[in-house]
């Protein structure tokens, strides 16, 4: 099983990558970057949105547009232009910024918090502080946070079943499960997978065969394919070092897509490594499954 360059595109920091079925394209952020990129695989055709801010995630919404994270509130996009803000979230706790956004089954936006690790020369800030949390935006535009528990840096939101979520704390190395109520909100939280000793969880996507694919960003260089009960089942090698996030794609959901980060890495390592922050593929065995659209 061997992962391919398809696209260098030397993102700063990739994430966030979506199949968008209805035009046969990857769509994705570069936070850093501060742009959106869309990229056909068929034919190559490749278009970059340059952005005044910082993007942290996207999702396809029903009626066609998208949906963006910035650094401090929910956006509706068309494709053009700058996103339009409809919801700034946590306006009293000015240090954090968003991160991880995907679209729940239910069409809500779900989006995790964290405090800010990006100074304003785009260059790394500590920030170990668990100011983090977890909300659902719902296409009437209510906000609700969904638990009381706080996170360094959030990280996959996929739902294995209709009242079932698994997240990640990045910093922690864990990933964790929880129990969506009937009222929306979670609960009993328990630990899914903890302490793989190759780099640490970033985003992730499912399989139709229920199994978790995460991509082990921070050096570990590789995807893990996890089973419904937390065991890793296969581990797949990646020619980058920061693997960020991971989509099924294709018309039939048959390629896993990869993009990655070079954030924080030397000129002497991206000379001997230039594929790094670019978008990869292969041949994973299995099909993914098709994306959520808000609305």
């Amino acid at each position: 099983m061997t992962a391919n360059l398809v696209l260098d595109a030397a993102d700063s920091v990739g994430e966030s990558l979506v199949w968008d079925a209805e035009r046969q394209r990857l769509v994705w952020v570069d936070i850093i970057g501060r742009r959106i990129h869309a990229f056909d695989p068929t034919s190559g055709d490749h278009r970059i949105w340059p952005l005044a801010g910082r993007p942290t995630s996207i999702g396809l919404r029903a009626d066609g547009g998208a949906i963006v994270g910035m650094e401090r509130t929910i956006c509706l996009w068309d494709w053009h232009g700058e996103p339009v803000p409809v919801c700034e979230v946590e306006p009293d706790l000015p240090a954090n910024r968003l991160n991880e956004g995907v679209v729940a089954p239910d069409g809500s936006f779900w989006i995790g918090t964290m405090r800010n690790n990006i100074a304003a020369d785009d260059s790394p800030l500590d920030a170990p502080e668990e100011t983090g949390r977890i909300y659902r935006y719902s296409p009437d535009g209510r906000l609700t946070r969904l638990s009381d528990d706080s996170f360094a840096i959030t990280n996959t939101f996929v739902w294995p079943a209709t009242d079932r979520f698994v997240t990640a704390d990045t910093p922690k190395n864990t990933l964790y499960s929880y129990r969506i109520g009937a009222d929306g909100l979670l609960s009993d939280r328990k630990i899914f997978q903890q302490g793989f000793g190759r780099g640490l969880p970033d985003g992730s996507t499912m399989d139709a065969e229920g199994f978790l694919w995460t991509a082990r960003v921070v050096g570990g260089a590789c995807l893990t394919r996890t089973a419904p009960d937390g065991r890793i089942d296969r581990i797949v090698e990646l020619p980058c070092s920061w693997p960020t996030s991971c989509a099924f794609g294709g018309p039939d959901l048959a390629t896993l897509f990869v993009t990655s980060a070079r954030f924080t890495m030397t000129s002497g390592h991206l000379a001997a490594n230039p594929q790094e922050g670019g978008l990869f593929a292969l041949d994973a065995a299995v099909k993914g499954l098709p994306a959520n659209r808000f609305g």
